[in-house]
């Protein structure tokens, strides 16, 4: 590629229209890694948060060990929640080793876009351990939004090997004092046949809060 091809991508890189953005990323992500990496390491260098976002983000398609340790290197010292929400995405792309950083990064921060976005990644992972030790912290949360997310999260361990760990979990939500936690369990609990379930779930069908119930009562239908 001309070395003023590549001027204009770094220059529409920095466009103030988001399409131009986006098709400059895009066209990048087909280069060789060897001629975009330091174009978004430059960019992950700008004041601008949305230009460090889109460095985060470009980095993924270029699974190399330097981007890897670009992104580790973000999630570690990065202040802004955009963009640590974009580098944890992006370096998931590399597998098993991205779990320990991000594992990492939930402990460090108690931003809640940056905990859910966390959660929402290792659901997807196929560790029963992980994915208990991340719905565990993320339903003592103090935001409650992260803590719905956990909720969810939890039921995706119903059909494994720790799946009493979660129903002693479950146990403990539906006695919440919060009617929107209690209203998240039963939602949760509706995927499971278990007997365990179904005991959770008849308590709650005699919850106070009407969409509770509601809840608990579409296991019936």
């Amino acid at each position: 590629m001309s070395s003023d091809r590549l001027n204009q991508i770094k220059i529409n890189l920095r466009s103030q229209r988001i399409d131009r953005r986006k098709k400059a990323l895009d066209e990048l992500a087909k280069l060789p890694a060897k001629i975009a990496l330091p174009i978004l390491e430059e960019l992950a260098q700008e004041k601008d948060f949305a230009l460090r976002c889109l460095a985060m983000m470009g980095f993924g398609n270029h699974p190399t060990e330097s981007s890897f340790q670009t992104l580790k290197n973000a999630l570690e010292r990065e202040q802004d929640s955009s963009v640590l929400a974009e580098a944890a995405n992006s370096i998931f792309e590399f597998g098993e080793r991205s779990i320990a950083p991000l594992q990492q990064l939930f402990d460090r921060t108690s931003h809640w876009l940056v905990r859910q976005t966390v959660v929402s990644i290792l659901v997807e992972v196929d560790d029963p351990a992980v994915l208990l030790d991340i719905a565990t912290k993320a339903i003592q949360d103090d935001i409650q939004t992260t803590k719905e997310i956990g909720i969810l999260a939890l039921s995706r361990l119903l059909d494994t090997s720790l799946q009493q760990q979660a129903f002693d979990l479950f146990t403990q939500l539906a006695r919440d004092s919060d009617w929107r936690t209690r209203w998240r369990t039963a939602i949760a609990l509706t995927v499971s046949d278990e007997p365990q379930a179904k005991q959770i779930l008849a308590k709650l069908k005699q919850d106070e809060h009407y969409r509770v119930v509601a809840a608990a009562l579409e296991k019936t239908k």
